[in-house]
């Protein structure tokens, strides 16, 4: 437990963010919750987070804005609170067509995906002592090549690579690694038979439950050996 140190979670409100600002809450830490448009979502989150007894900071930034990220680290500082972990969630996945993509819808996944966990791994470093840990959210089809979603994964396999870069750079005394999720939770316009035709090709045959994607955040928490890896959390997708 480690109840005198705050933990940034962005992208915190709903969906993985919630996960892991939901795990940190429960080992301990202060949560600077991280959104952007989901207040609503903020609100019911911060509220979950406060019934596990632990500290909670709601804090809204457009995370493509450096000046926003600025003053998400002036809102910690004035916390007085040592800082300790960094987990970069905030993401955007948009379908696009890599003939017809925008330059403004290009740049915009790209800012928010791979160059705000820049400036924010650089912003929290300056802040952590020794047992820093950063965890960047990738994605377990950083691989593949799904055409209909180019920025995302060129954004996502910047950051895979961008984990190990920070992992070197930050070391000795910052752990950095990636969780790459696979099938956890359904968008919005997902349907039943589609998700369920989705989980049928794993190897394992069931998504990532919240619990699991819990564990494997706590396993890099607490694991001092570890640093500049992934670990795949996708009933074997990566296999596939």
């Amino acid at each position: 437990m480690d109840k005198d140190s705050i933990a940034l979670v962005t992208g915190a409100a709903h969906r993985l963010g919630r996960i892991f600002a939901l795990t940190l809450a429960q080992n301990g830490y202060a949560i600077l919750l991280h959104y952007h448009r989901s207040a609503e979502a903020a609100i019911n989150t911060a509220a979950e987070i406060r019934a596990l007894g632990a500290r909670v900071y709601p804090v809204e930034a457009d995370l493509t804005d450096s000046e926003q990220i600025q003053a998400l680290f002036s809102k910690i500082d004035s916390l007085n609170l040592p800082m300790k972990v960094l987990i970069n969630s905030a993401a955007s996945m948009k379908h696009e067509n890599l003939r017809s993509v925008s330059a403004e819808d290009w740049d915009s996944a790209l800012n928010l995906n791979l160059r705000a966990p820049f400036l924010i791994s650089q912003r929290a470093a300056e802040r952590m002592k020794e047992g820093g840990v950063i965890v960047n959210v990738t994605d377990a089809g950083v691989w593949k090549t799904w055409t209909g979603f180019p920025a995302y994964l060129v954004s996502k396999s910047g950051l895979e690579m961008l984990t190990r870069l920070q992992a070197k750079a930050y070391a000795p005394n910052i752990r950095v690694n990636a969780i790459a999720p696979g099938l956890v939770l359904p968008s919005s316009d997902t349907k039943d038979e589609e998700w369920e035709k989705l989980i049928s090709h794993l190897p394992l045959k069931h998504p990532a439950s919240n619990d699991e994607l819990a564990s494997a955040l706590e396993f890099l928490l607490h694991n001092q050996s570890i640093t500049g890896q992934t670990i795949f959390v996708d009933g074997g997708y990566s296999l596939t």
